[in-house]
């Protein structure tokens, strides 16, 4: 039997990936300041930060949640323009037809 993680805004993102991502947007001292574990405050690494993570769940759950809170939900950028971005540009500027006579 499969359980359906549609709801589950982890689903698909591994531990490694959370760390990498905390580690490159955080760092270290802020993520010691918010996790209060050691792996994290001497001689962190990625390899001895997952090995204890995957041994202690409630340092993992924290973890977790710090990705949640300060990466996963962060607003993403907009890459499309939206119809009132158009309307905004265009609405003082005068229409001109374009020459039909003018190589493309």
């Amino acid at each position: 039997m499969t359980i359906s993680q549609h709801n589950n805004p982890l689903h698909g993102v591994t531990l490694q990936l959370i760390l990498d991502t905390l580690v490159a947007q955080l760092g270290w001292d802020k993520m010691a300041e918010t996790v209060n574990i050691n792996c994290f405050k001497s001689e962190p690494s990625i390899k001895s930060s997952l090995k204890f993570l995957r041994k202690t769940p409630w340092a993992r759950e924290q973890v977790e949640q710090l990705y949640l809170t300060k990466i996963a939900k962060q607003p993403h950028a907009k890459t499309t323009t939206t119809r009132d971005d158009v309307l905004a540009k265009t609405e003082n500027a005068e229409f001109v037809w374009p020459d039909v006579n003018k190589p493309g």
